[in-house]
């Protein structure tokens, strides 16, 4: 395996669970892809240099990392959860950027902006506002050919070989807050999420 892009995604779904018991968007926006790296590293190893990239959202600002109820059973706020979800996947994407030092694999995450898809199919939008909503969305947001830029960035340039741990817009870097750049934070997120999927790394 050379290249491994984490997109995967659902977004402000009602209150769900996974068929293993988690909260659906940190399911599958961050354990189904923290899990899934890890089953494939190895291969991944073999293969370098490979390259992992992790698709995230600036959404993350809006999130918060609370370990204390990281399944959402004390309350849910679907927006609150996906930028939470989003959150994970930068700080998975420090973490594993450490674990990755002189393997020949590096990891980078992105935010692709907003992009026409249909990741907000549970978003509620008043029958009455859908045509200007199109209309909006069809002038404002990214073609998925677009949204799809900077991965294809990540996975093919040149320009970045051998860059690590780093967040990219538009094909250039990306300052992030210092909640997403907490070594501390990711660190026992990491932890804890070997737990809830079951390996050891």
């Amino acid at each position: 395996i050379d290249i491994l892009i984490n997109n995967a995604g659902i977004y402000q779904c009602p209150y769900t669970k996974s068929e293993d018991g988690f909260e659906m968007q940190f399911a599958v926006n961050h354990l189904g892809h923290f899990l899934l790296t890890n089953l494939l590293l190895d291969l991944l190893k073999r293969s370098a240099p490979s390259r992992i990239i992790v698709v995230s959202s600036k959404l993350y600002k809006y999130g918060e990392i609370n370990f204390d109820d990281l399944n959402s059973e004390q309350s849910y706020d679907k927006a609150f959860s996906y930028a939470r979800s989003k959150l994970a996947n930068l700080l998975f994407t420090l973490e594993l950027s450490h674990r990755l030092e002189e393997t020949g694999v590096t990891i980078n995450a992105l935010t692709p902006g907003i992009v026409r898809t249909n990741l907000g199919r549970h978003v509620h939008i008043p029958l009455l506002v859908k045509p200007l909503f199109n209309l909006a969305s069809r002038a404002f947001f990214k073609s998925p050919e677009e949204g799809a830029q900077t991965s294809i960035y990540l996975a093919c340039s040149p320009d970045v070989e051998g860059v690590q741990g780093k967040c990219f817009a538009n094909c250039h870097e990306e300052k992030l807050l210092a909640k997403a750049t907490d070594e501390e934070v990711a660190k026992k997120l990491w932890d804890i999420s070997e737990v809830m999927v079951g390996i050891t790394t």
